[in-house]
């Protein structure tokens, strides 16, 4: 990852020059509603600047894709077992077919589905639709079909929100941002937008509420692909019960507690019909 001296790029700018470079990152932000509510009644307005844009992120996110299948197809830890990528393939199908029903520009994503082998329990959806499982999640878990559902649905929630422009956004807007810097000096290169990706990928963990509506988002969508929504519920407790002092990777991003198991069984209840109304 890219490191940027921005203390020495600030020696060169005036107080005032800062000023309006503050000024022009706020004026860049956007109030926007990423999706609709659904049944669970994700409402919150999200702040994403507008010098990032859903499709620049889409793209960069796709040239990462592309270079983490190109690495590990040359390391042979690419879809290894036919069997494990036609089960994560299908039930992610399942889940996809539903997504007009928070965004229905995210049906023509250009979605892509892949199995990596990495003993992590982990797994993670990209902005635009691009979606890695790891096989220590679905061999150190074992999780049933319903369970894998409530992976895919929250990952796949995340990126239907866009919480990774979101979360873009919000570090431009602390400590004047990369952007600002970049638009006072003229400077590409302390505007590194693949970096930035990056870390909120996979490093920074999400906000609570960016958790939550991930969390209420994918039981929907996996009670109306037919999977037990209640299966969230078992399946975060299997993960934590994993970890052991140590918590799997996908949990030092994704927070668990009490609460949160709280809240993923009153969203289970409210999206229960769904899928009692599929099994019947």
């Amino acid at each position: 990852m890219k490191h940027t001296n921005t203390r020495g790029v600030l020696r060169g700018i005036s107080r005032p020059a800062v000023g309006v470079g503050v000024a022009v990152l706020l004026a860049a932000c956007a109030q926007v509603q990423t999706t609709q509510s659904g049944l669970v009644g994700v409402n919150r307005t999200q702040t994403m600047s507008t010098l990032v844009s859903e499709a620049e992120l889409n793209r960069e996110a796709a040239d990462q894709y592309r270079q983490i299948l190109a690495k590990a197809r040359a390391q042979g830890t690419l879809d290894n077992s036919a069997a494990q990528t036609k089960r994560v393939q299908a039930i992610s199908r399942r889940l996809i077919a539903q997504v007009g029903t928070f965004r229905p520009d995210a049906r023509h994503w250009a979605w892509e589905i892949h199995v990596l082998k990495s003993p992590e329990i982990n797994a993670w959806c990209m902005p635009g639709g691009k979606i890695a499982v790891y096989t220590g999640l679905l061999e150190k878990i074992q999780p049933t079909d319903a369970e894998l559902a409530a992976v895919l649905g929250h990952e796949i929630s995340h990126a239907l929100r866009e919480h990774a422009r979101e979360q873009v956004s919000r570090q431009m807007a602390t400590g004047i941002g990369l952007s600002v810097l970049s638009a006072i000096t003229g400077s590409q290169a302390v505007a590194d937008l693949g970096s930035s990706l990056t870390q909120v990928m996979f490093t920074l963990p999400h906000s609570r509420s960016n958790e939550t509506e991930a969390d209420r988002m994918g039981v929907e969508l996996a009670a109306r692909a037919g999977y037990d929504p209640r299966a969230a519920i078992t399946l975060w407790q299997k993960m934590e019960r994993a970890g052991g002092q140590a918590p799997p990777e996908i949990l030092s991003t994704h927070p668990s507690s009490q609460s949160r198991i709280a809240d993923l069984r009153q969203a289970s209840d409210i999206v229960l019909p769904l899928y009692q109304g599929k099994t019947r």
